[in-house]
């Protein structure tokens, strides 16, 4: 164990006392040589006089320094406040040795006082740094190097806190100023983002953080492209509205947010609109521990409303979502009446027992099920829940006087090729021609793409399989998905339940969508890893084709027919699309309940196909149950008509 280790582990009593002795050992050596030198005389002895008159000096400074608190520092972590402390004590130390020395009639020449308080800061504060470095350089050898990459006040502030942390070393600023270029901030080299390639490699870095500012105006797609050849992780700290909410902490390092990824900025929500059709009023979200569905409360509740309720079937999602809501509630001080209740959408009596019961204004629908393979292997129940759920929901919301009703749709009910997205699009039907049928409830409907951070996305799924060493699963070389982050896709929800007057179809300007083979190749290099191909076996992750799942299509759309209509929003449009009249759906629902209750997963399927959805299956019924040959008629009652399903 070497001696700074020794020192180190001992008891912080000891450690006290040693410094005690050292700086009364180093004020007695710089009193001593404040009058040499102002003598002039290398080897001068002080007499017996000015011998007392030093002792009192230095036992009255160790008393000032233990009063002004500077034996609790640790010298590890000196600060500022520290240094601050040892001026103050070594002036008061300058002053009574001109006291003393006036007091006692001891000869003391006007600069030894002056001299003597510079020499005992440069001691006292000197052998703390040297201390402070002794101890601190092994550690920061350990942590690994850092280029922060942002030189403003985020920056800075995560310099300081990884500074005193255990894993990071920022040895680098990045900044976009190319004037800033080999500049210095608080002792780190400033380089231009242009240089970064060979900075990084000339500092070693092991990582890069990105720490940009609330206002910076960086091409963050851009600067990604950019950094991507660098084979370097790349991460983040959390936002200024995180810190702000005591959310995180700024050395709180996350991988690349999914904006991030995505390369676009986000769509902004006209909040006045939302607020003044939330606020104060009773609202309701089915579905609410969901991905969508609990980003839809949190930003609910964060607009006031007066009641939120808060209708799920999974006890474990409820308590989750409703925890974190009056957590919020509390600490903001929003005042809201939650109410966490469980319960199916397929109810109707449910369903419209509690929209009269707290006297529910706006309902949101984010119950469904959106996972197309499995949806897919579960014809039957993927109907009931999407087409019947909604529906019920929906005549629920009727007669309770609901004032608005949103359904969130998908991009994938737009020509399906799957169940999933053919039982989307027959619950806009079912919606619109509500619409139709009376005026009271306002029904609309929100259709985006793939949403990224939710259950069952690839950017979770990919950095799993990137962590576990891969292989990446990607279904074809050339499929494409429009993406949404969650927030987003909320927030163009409130939106349209603020819109509509009744029947739309709202979709959103998604920009250009993305390559999902790309976006695999992006994570691999932003997380500091070489994909690995033919041409590079040495490479750490390999990405694997695995095929079209049943139902899958390459390409997403948004819209069915190509005349969108604008809205009041610039990045929101209206959908110009083929609806039924209610005597047509209520034909069309009365086919698809009676295949339903025969549990006949080729009737369901004809159905959806014959009814204008638009939908064009891309292989065979692929229910479980069904190809397994499980397709024996149900039991039936005495008087011959089948088993109804629960409703």
């Amino acid at each position: 164990m070497s001696v700074i280790e020794t020192f180190l582990n001992l008891p912080r009593y000891q450690k006290r006392i040693i410094s005690v002795v050292s700086d009364m050992v180093v004020l007695f050596f710089a009193i001593w040589a404040a009058f040499a030198l102002r003598l002039e005389q290398h080897l001068w002895v002080p007499n017996w006089d000015q011998v007392v008159v030093a002792a009192v000096t230095v036992f009255f400074t160790i008393a000032a320094f233990i009063r002004l608190g500077l034996y609790r520092a640790v010298i590890r972590y000196l600060s500022d406040k520290a240094f601050l402390t040892i001026i103050y004590g070594v002036a008061l130390s300058s002053l009574s040795l001109i006291v003393l020395g006036y007091l006692l009639q001891v000869f003391v020449p006007r600069s030894v006082p002056v001299i003597y308080g510079a020499l005992a800061f440069l001691f006292v504060s000197g052998s703390r740094l040297g201390v402070r470095m002794l101890v601190n350089h092994p550690r920061q050898r350990r942590k690994e190097a850092v280029a922060i990459i942002g030189a403003g006040q985020t920056g800075m502030q995560l310099a300081s806190a990884l500074s005193q942390g255990t894993e990071y070393r920022p040895v680098l600023f990045v900044t976009f100023e190319r004037a800033n270029h080999k500049a210095m901030i608080n002792g780190l080299p400033v380089v231009s983002v242009d240089h970064i390639a060979k900075h990084a490699a000339k500092h070693r870095v092991q990582r890069l953080l990105l720490a940009l500012d609330a206002d910076s105006r960086v091409d963050r797609k851009a600067l990604l492209k950019q950094l991507e050849p660098l084979s370097l992780p790349v991460q983040t700290v959390p936002s200024m509205s995180e810190l702000v909410a005591g959310q995180a902490r700024i050395n709180d390092i996350r991988d690349l947010e999914i904006e991030d990824l995505l390369g676009r900025d986000p769509v902004r929500p006209d909040t006045a609109i939302v607020a003044d059709s939330l606020y104060q009023k009773a609202v309701m979200v089915t579905g609410a521990g969901g991905s969508i569905g609990s980003e839809l409360c949190r930003q609910i509740l964060r607009h006031k409303p007066r009641t939120l309720v808060l209708f799920e079937q999974s006890e474990f999602s409820l308590y989750a979502i409703e925890r974190e809501l009056q957590s919020i509630n509390l600490v903001e001080g929003l005042g809201v009446e939650l109410h966490p209740l469980l319960g199916s959408v397929s109810h109707r009596r449910r369903c419209e027992t509690v929209m009269k019961a707290f006297g529910i204004q706006t309902v949101y629908h984010a119950a469904a099920y959106k996972h197309v393979p499995l949806v897919e292997h579960n014809v039957i129940e993927g109907v009931q829940n999407n087409v019947f759920g909604t529906w019920h929901a929906a005549e629920a919301a009727v007669a309770a006087d609901v004032e608005r009703f949103v359904l969130i749709s998908t991009d994938k009910a737009v020509r399906p090729t799957n169940v999933m997205g053919a039982s989307k699009r027959l619950a806009e039907l079912v919606l619109q021609g509500l619409a139709q049928r009376q005026t009271n409830t306002v029904f609309s409907m929100v259709r985006f793409g793939n949403v990224l951070g939710s259950s069952g996305s690839v950017v979770p799924l990919f950095r799993d399989q990137i962590r576990d060493g891969g292989p990446l699963t990607v279904t074809h070389p050339d499929i494409i998905r429009y993406f949404m982050t969650i927030p987003e896709a909320s927030q163009l929800v409130l939106q349209a339940g603020s819109m509509g007057v009744g029947g739309e179809v709202f979709v959103l300007d998604m920009g250009e969508p993305v390559k999902i083979a790309d976006l695999a190749r992006k994570m691999i290099h932003l997380m500091g890893l070489e994909e690995k191909t033919e041409d590079d076996p040495d490479g750490d992750v390999e990405v694997v084709y695995t095929g079209l799942r049943p139902g899958e299509k390459l390409y997403e759309e948004l819209l069915i027919g190509d005349d969108p209509q604008g809205t009041a929003h610039p990045r929101i449009m209206m959908a110009r699309e083929a609806s039924m009249s209610w005597t047509e759906v209520e034909a069309t629902l009365d086919k698809l309940m009676r295949a339903s209750q025969s549990f006949d997963c080729r009737s369901v399927v004809e159905v959806l196909r014959t009814a204008p959805t638009g939908y064009a299956p891309n292989g065979e019924v692929a229910d479980l149950v069904w190809c397994v040959g499980s397709t024996q008629p149900p039991a039936v009652t005495n008087e011959g008509n089948v088993r109804r399903l629960p409703v």
